[in-house]
């Protein structure tokens, strides 16, 4: 981030300067006590938990400012920066910080996807732009004011993940990042705990577009029943892009060649071949979005490929490891009805001998978990997984819809452990094993005794 002062930051945040040097040079924000080092300025956030006051004086040891909601310490001589409220004044700074700069800002969001989508698009701009991305899935309230502090006077474009679980998130959101182009991934049910209905959720979702001006662009989803009314209905430009020949951006003759996918991108009567090294069709949806937005931003065919060709999985999102002779799939990160389905889709297409999905809860689903868990254990059957392994109480529900549909063996279990010590049994060179379940499940644990074995 550009270097700014102490006494500049309290000026803006309308905070006090309680003791210290106002000239202390500051080169970065955090909110974690262990990324902090020489330069940074630390903001205590109050959890549930923990009061991250508790690390302020470590932080200042290491060269540290700091914000704070109390009075300095007797004696301090570090800069301590009184706010009201620590979060509020992070997302005051944040949001000056975002103004300093002229660059194109990408928003991305959407029930899932938002993650692969945002990296898809960075890579694809990457071919001819300097390129800020948000790092990991850093986009909530927290997350994203701090990842705005990543652009510097190098980037000339921004793709900015943002997220949102509950009513007027969004609104604060692009209060901070102003994005100027927007794409939204899909409405599906992850949040409708907090939000109710699908409707809810993409009423707060196209809050992104709060900020457009005139040449503001909204990307959508076209197969996504709930985003393809918002088509042409906007006081701004909406684009479409779906596997279906009725949205702007299409795919045709998809084909998968080892471990990437082929496919034509069709706009309008003109035709482009571009290849992604990553499977799925849903991987090709986050292309023809990463390719629709590159033509918006003036990249050529060539630029597009070449950044394409750059894609990564984000850690723990369908990423492939092949040990002792046998695939595995770490889709360990999260997971929602839709999500999870689809991911069982690329378990079946690249799966050449014994396929295995081992499944953890869903969380965030309300009245409807019993009903979504049963769906994807439907959906397994459906498709012709041969073996199902699930971790928890609500996948219960999954085992039963898979258990009623035929599929041929399925195995419940209460803990990861349990599961593992299953699994490890089943394993075999010619199988393929996903792993799949909510970030509060930790199905991470079962990939890394996978990979440890």
């Amino acid at each position: 981030m550009k270097a700014i002062t102490a006494a500049e930051i309290t000026a803006i945040v309308g905070g006090t300067l309680l003791c210290g040097d106002p000239q202390t040079i500051i080169t970065n924000i955090q909110y974690d006590s262990r990324s902090v080092v020489k330069g940074s300025l630390f903001v205590p956030i109050k959890g549930e938990r923990v009061d991250a006051h508790q690390f302020i004086e470590q932080c200042l040891e290491k060269g540290a400012a700091a914000f704070t909601e109390y009075e300095a310490p007797e004696g301090a001589e570090k800069p301590y920066i009184k706010t009201d409220n620590n979060l509020k004044a992070l997302q005051t700074l944040s949001a000056w910080y975002r103004q300093q700069f002229d660059l194109k800002l990408v928003g991305v969001t959407g029930s899932v996807g938002k993650t692969s989508t945002k990296e898809m698009i960075a890579a694809a701009l990457s071919g001819k732009l300097n390129v800020m991305k948000t790092s990991g899935n850093k986009n909530s309230q927290i997350g994203l004011p701090a990842t705005i502090f990543d652009i510097s006077d190098e980037n000339d474009a921004a793709v900015i993940e943002m997220g949102m679980s509950e009513f007027g998130e969004m609104d604060k959101l692009c209060d901070i990042a102003m994005p100027d182009i927007a794409v939204m991934t899909n409405i599906g049910k992850a949040h409708i705990e907090n939000l109710k209905t699908q409707e809810n959720i993409m009423s707060e979702k196209l809050k992104i577009t709060k900020h457009f001006d005139k040449n503001g662009i909204l990307f959508l989803n076209g197969d996504d029943k709930l985003l393809s009314t918002l088509h042409h209905k906007q006081p701004f430009r909406t684009v479409t892009f779906g596997l279906t020949d009725g949205c702007d951006y299409y795919a045709a003759n998809i084909e998968s060649e080892g471990f990437h996918t082929k496919f034509v991108c069709v706009t309008g009567e003109k035709q482009r071949r571009f290849t992604i090294p990553a499977l799925g069709v849903h991987s090709v949806a986050n292309a023809l979005a990463a390719i629709a937005v590159g033509d918006a931003l003036g990249l050529d065919d060539e630029q597009l490929q070449q950044g394409l060709s750059t894609y990564k999985n984000a850690p723990m999102r369908q990423q492939i490891y092949q040990p002792d002779g046998y695939t595995l799939i770490d889709d360990s990160y999260n997971a929602s009805p839709e999500a999870t389905k689809v991911s069982l889709d690329v378990l079946k297409s690249i799966s050449k001998g014994y396929s295995i999905a081992v499944l953890a809860d869903m969380l965030e689903l309300g009245e409807q978990a019993a009903d979504e868990h049963y769906s994807v254990g439907k959906h397994l059957a459906d498709i012709g997984i041969d073996c199902l392994i699930t971790v928890g109480s609500l996948s219960v529900n999954t085992a039963k819809g898979a258990k009623d549909n035929g599929c041929p063996s399925v195995s419940t279990f209460s803990s990861n452990g349990e599961a593992y010590d299953f699994l490890k049994t089943l394993i075999r060179k010619d199988c393929t094993v996903l792993v799949k379940g909510s970030r509060g499940m930790h199905t991470d644990e079962i990939v890394k005794k996978l990979l440890n074995r």
